[in-house]
């Protein structure tokens, strides 16, 4: 009988699901049986993916962005209380999960309350420290104070300082083991013909993700050149629509949104990690609109400006001339680190 390891990535966005993928590969092509468990998008997203794995449904956080930037914090601590008791509630669930279907160990991505006692449990997390203005120093203590009931720590990063992360996911003073595993990505890299001129991918929680998009078709309507969008919306079908040079999907498998991005020369999308990740895989020029109040997807954003690798703008100031600044950024380089993931299961096959 196969290892059966939860894999459970958080639902915010669709980030911590897709960097899952090539950990859910890795865990089949070494004899693992992977059971999926989220919630929302991100388990819809996985469920297409790998439609012959078993999933469960994971109480859901329940997170949603303010409209206004200047309330964001404010909103976020309003919902803790409601956070804290997902969180509750999805540790009861775990040890449910563990017992019933003879779980051998766990992959939390970002997921609180997924560990167990019973079986090897490691959080994967580029949030060694979590940004949030001038209350930095009590989100990433309350962060640290969670990932200690975990056994180990991956982050999806390199740990010498060419990283991705930067102080995101440097940080010494954490009390379990942590594993540099490299960057994640569910791409390959592939000299495609280019396509199209601009590729715009939608992601994040709502209502900041809709606000976004209206945004960007207005603008792209003035545009000249082939204009490629992706909306993030997980439904049982796909829908294609033309509107003039815009053709607009409701969302992308993997395979096809590799291929797109392969053949588009500029990408435009918010500056989540995971996006960081794929781009900086695929060796891609891109432009970054971070999501407003997001004190992470603005650091990393204002990060890869000084490094002159992508530049960015705050949402209300986007117009079409500011893409005209990507020409004097380098872009990301393409990497070929491989992950030793022979190494990294060797985790759950301890007695």
């Amino acid at each position: 009988m196969k290892k059966r390891i939860l894999v459970a990535p958080l639902n915010w966005g669709l980030g911590h699901a897709t960097r899952c993928i090539p950990i859910i590969n890795a865990l089949l092509n070494f004899g693992f049986e992977p059971i999926i468990a989220s919630d929302g998008d991100a388990l819809a997203l996985l469920q297409k993916e790998f439609p012959d794995l078993f999933s469960i449904e994971l109480p859901s956080y329940k997170i949603s962005y303010s409209k206004q930037k200047a309330y964001f914090k404010l909103k976020l601590l309003k919902d803790t209380p409601k956070i804290l008791k997902a969180i509750k509630a999805e540790k009861k669930a775990t040890k449910h999960i563990v017992k019933t279907n003879d779980i051998v160990g766990i992959i939390s991505d970002n997921r609180l309350g997924v560990y167990s006692k019973k079986v090897p449990s490691v959080i994967m997390t580029h949030q060694l420290n979590v940004l949030s203005g001038n209350t930095t120093w009590l989100s990433t203590l309350l962060h640290k104070k969670f990932i200690k009931h975990f056994d180990a720590c991956w982050v999806p990063d390199f740990e010498d300082d060419n990283n991705l992360s930067g102080k995101l996911g440097h940080d010494n003073s954490i009390e379990i083991p942590i594993k540099y595993i490299g960057p994640l990505s569910r791409f390959l890299k592939k000299d495609s013909e280019i396509l199209n001129n601009l590729l715009v991918i939608l992601s994040g929680p709502e209502p900041q993700r809709t606000l976004l998009g209206e945004k960007l078709l207005e603008e792209l309507k003035k545009h000249k050149e082939k204009v490629v969008l992706v909306n993030g919306n997980i439904e049982d079908e796909q829908t294609v629509q033309v509107v003039g040079n815009i053709t607009l999907y409701n969302f992308m498998t993997t395979n096809q949104l590799e291929k797109t991005i392969n053949e588009s020369e500029l990408i435009i999308s918010r500056s989540g990690y995971t996006t960081v990740m794929d781009l900086a895989k695929l060796g891609k020029k891109a432009f970054f609109i971070p999501t407003p109040g997001q004190y992470e997807q603005e650091y990393l954003a204002k990060r890869l400006l000084e490094l002159n690798i992508v530049p960015f703008c705050n949402q209300n100031d986007f117009t079409l001339d500011k893409l005209e600044q990507s020409k004097h950024f380098k872009g990301f380089e393409s990497f070929n680190y491989e992950t030793d993931y022979k190494d990294l299961f060797s985790f759950f096959e301890r007695e």
